[in-house]
């Protein structure tokens, strides 16, 4: 498959066939998506590949709280977990809302679910000490993760980043048996899609590039 066209059908797969995604298949994603770009070539990355049903149960009792407060702030018309707005939302009101178990099973239920953690220990978190929540430890990691998306989608496959998991990080650490250094980046579930998008809509790029300042005129206009 051509590359623009990887890029530009590449969509958030969520709902799969129930064919199986084998490790041969897994590891040539992975084979190739190794060799997206890291800060300093330090690779930081690891990658769990979980299919055991008890250990899928687990996830989603991790995952609940973080689901059950999105869709609370989605229902009140926040940003879900936005840094910059802070919810208006009590605790009791979040905790009130219910969360339908076939949100998180049509996640947890797919073929298999890759884990991508990242150590800490090696990203350059030039951010670290301004007064915001850090992005740039990041740039060490979503590449990779971006990668992953591009091979699957060439293997015929799909999925998406997701992220729910992260507000309770060392629940998940400890089923995972992972150490506390390696932070929680994304779990994709991967599978085969039941539909295979290939009409994606975007803003265009006079919408976000603009020309020496952040209002400065559209870019190439």
């Amino acid at each position: 498959m051509e590359l623009y066209e990887v890029m530009r059908t590449t969509f958030a797969a969520r709902v799969f066939t129930e064919d199986p995604v084998d490790d041969a298949t897994i590891r040539r994603v992975l084979d190739n998506a190794r060799f997206a770009p890291s800060g300093g070539n330090r690779q930081g990355w690891k990658v769990i590949a979980v299919r055991d049903p008890s250990t899928r149960k687990a996830l989603a009792d991790i995952m609940r709280p973080g689901v059950q407060r999105y869709i609370a702030q989605k229902r009140a018309g926040e940003a879900p977990w936005n840094t910059v707005h802070p919810t208006k939302l009590s605790a009791a009101e979040i905790d009130a809302v219910d969360v339908p178990d076939a949100m998180i099973e049509m996640l947890t239920g797919a073929p298999v679910l890759l884990f991508v953690f990242v150590d800490l220990a090696v990203v350059a978190s030039f951010d670290r000490d301004l007064d915001r929540v850090g992005v740039i430890s990041g740039g060490s990691i979503y590449p990779f993760v971006w990668n992953i998306l591009l091979a699957a989608r060439h293997e015929g496959l799909g999925g998406t980043p997701t992220t729910f998991a992260a507000a309770r990080e060392p629940a998940l650490q400890e089923l995972l048996e992972v150490p506390p250094q390696m932070a929680f980046a994304a779990m994709i579930p991967l599978g085969k899609p039941v539909k295979q998008l290939t009409k994606l809509t975007r803003k265009s790029v006079d919408e976000f590039a603009f020309s020496e300042r952040y209002a400065g005129p559209p870019l190439g206009r």
